[in-house]
């Protein structure tokens, strides 16, 4: 039984003091305890009951708490007649360690409450134990090797009926039960795995209970294994040591059309086996991506070090048939570079942008995973590179080819990404244009960074710029007359030369740096290898010497041209 359930219970007399975000929690058993310390009787669920006897000032409060929580327990009522009111440092401390506190009345008895919560706790276990352990079997001994997710969720659908999905964190369907019906709209696809990504990021523990468009889903998520050997305790073990923003951008999640809130212990465990058979179907796909992952690497470091265009050609030839089988070599290409960067700059973004990549890049209506085996994306540090291959690029009347565009990659995945970085992490992309030869792909790879670097001076957590909107500056760089190039660069840049050789102070090597960070205090210190007392010193110097400010758009945008042209 939920929590919710014991409020909507006059005759139990309780009142929720604190953890209204809480109340889908489930209650497995009850106990009644006095003791400062109960933690060895404790198996986590429970309902605790206490008459504060065991507070004899607020000090004793916080470590009952910690216990309690570090149990976890799922409640705390605590009884009114021994003290009237329930303390404020105990409201406060169960605040601090998200566990609901009810306030029992002084009229109502212990015994009252345990017995409802006995009552309702067994009879869901007699009625349910028994089936929920057969269909258990049948789903571990029916694993996904060889219909994928969706034999699973077939058996779900028929032996439990429940609908569910499996969706990726940008949002997309990739398996349904037969069972399910209708595919569930885009709009809700997006709205489910936003609210999965919030709730990820807060730590509240799974499932997670949301409602849309008056259905409620449970939310369970499905985390990888660690995509490499080892037995599922170890890898569980390593799972547990991983900061959340190394895999909630990346890990599927099981959407469940009912309440879990509801669901005894034993279906609980039924469910959470699903999402572990699942696990492993994701992680055999995962490494079904290493030979495309390996092209695209090896393409990426060609172009990079200027190997010969007869070389990066002859890679391309041998990509083209992985890519898109059937046609033999790609007329032309793009390149799509993204970067995830979280605050403090401690995480390293580019396999999550590599995940999340492959995911962007496969058309937001198409259904389960296989539209993203033509994708080949490599990463480094933060950086992940997408090589795309265009089996045919249109015109249009203005003479534009067509291809991908930059607006309309982000256009469904916006908002539930945007609830996965949470404040503390940005994602950027750029798009270049499309070429069709070796030759022009490292000129596509540059095109596609500065566009990055154009969506990352923009305000919000997930942006994306085009080959279009590098028009205005960098491709018409070499047709601005000599005269205006050097006025322009004179006027920006030999304040900070002449002082840079008065004083050997570098402003002009810290102000491309800071411009490559796309202002990030962190990440250009590191590069740089001072404190970011010492660069913030510098910045400061930049700006005083030319009258400009490195926080606006505008001004990043002229250094940026600037240093370009001189």
């Amino acid at each position: 039984m939920r929590l919710r359930a014991l409020l909507d219970t006059d005759a139990l007399g309780l009142r929720l003091l604190g953890g209204e975000d809480e109340l889908d929690r489930t209650v497995r058993g009850v106990m009644t305890t006095d003791l400062r310390d109960p933690s060895r009787y404790l198996a986590g669920g429970e309902l605790v009951l206490t008459g504060l006897a065991w507070r004899r000032d607020a000090k004793d409060t916080e470590p009952f708490v910690r216990t309690l929580a570090s149990a976890g327990v799922a409640a705390l009522a605590a009884g009114e007649a021994e003290l009237g009111d329930v303390p404020d440092d105990l409201v406060e401390a169960c605040a601090r360690h998200r566990l609901p506190l009810f306030a029992v009345n002084e009229s109502v008895a212990f015994a009252t409450i345990t017995e409802h919560v006995v009552r309702q706790v067994s009879g869901e276990r007699a009625g349910d134990l028994a089936a929920v352990v057969d269909r258990h079997r049948r789903l571990m001994t029916s694993g996904p090797t060889g219909g994928g997710p969706d034999v699973v969720l077939d058996l779900l659908g028929s032996d439990l009926d429940l609908r569910a999905w499996v969706l990726s964190p940008a949002g997309r369907a990739i398996a349904g039960s037969s069972a399910a019906g209708p595919a569930l709209p885009a709009a809700v696809c997006a709205r489910l795995a936003g609210e999965h990504l919030a709730a990820a990021r807060t730590g509240r523990r799974g499932p997670h209970r949301v409602q849309v468009d008056g259905s409620t889903y449970s939310l369970f998520p499905i985390r990888s294994s660690g995509r490499g050997s080892g037995s599922a305790a170890t890898a569980a073990s390593t799972a547990a040591l991983r900061d959340v923003r190394e895999t909630v951008l990346s890990d599927w999640l099981l959407a469940v059309e009912a309440d879990a809130g509801d669901w005894p212990e034993e279906r609980l465990d039924l469910l959470q086996g699903v999402t572990q058979l699942i696990a492993v179907e994701r992680d055999r796909r995962d490494a079904a991506r290493t030979v495309r992952r390996r092209l695209a690497q090896e393409v990426l470091e060609l172009v990079q070090t200027g190997a010969a265009p007869a070389e990066i050609a002859a890679r391309l030839r041998v990509a083209a048939p992985v890519l898109l089988p059937g046609l033999g070599a790609a007329p032309h290409w793009q390149v799509v570079v993204a970067r995830v960067e979280w605050d403090g700059g401690e995480i390293e973004g580019g396999p999550v942008a590599q995940s999340l990549l492959e995911e962007i890049l496969v058309d937001p209506l198409s259904a389960g995973p296989e539209p993203s085996d033509r994708i080949a994306v490599a990463h480094t540090g933060d950086e992940a590179i997408a090589l795309v291959p265009l089996p045919a690029v249109s015109t249009e009347h203005d003479g534009s080819e067509t291809g991908l565009l930059a607006d309309s990659l982000l256009e469904s995945v916006r908002d539930p990404l945007s609830a996965g970085l949470d404040g503390d992490g940005r994602l950027t992309l750029g798009v270049s244009a499309s070429v069709h030869s070796a030759e022009g792909l490292r000129g596509a790879l540059e095109e596609a960074r500065h566009a990055r670097r154009v969506a990352a001076a923009r305000p919000g957590r997930v942006c994306a710029a085009g080959h279009q909107e590098l028009a205005s500056h960098v491709l018409l760089l070499p047709f601005v007359p000599d005269d205006v190039r050097r006025a322009f660069t004179a006027r920006l840049l030999d304040p900070l030369r002449d002082y840079d050789r008065r004083h050997r102070a570098e402003l002009i090597p810290t102000l491309e740096a800071f411009l490559d960070c796309d202002g990030s205090w962190t990440r250009c210190a590191a590069r740089l290898h001072l404190h970011v007392n010492t660069l913030r010193y510098r910045v400061g110097r930049i700006e005083q010497l030319t009258s400009r400010d490195l926080s606006r758009l505008e001004d990043k945008l002229d250094f940026f041209l600037a240093l370009r042209m001189s």
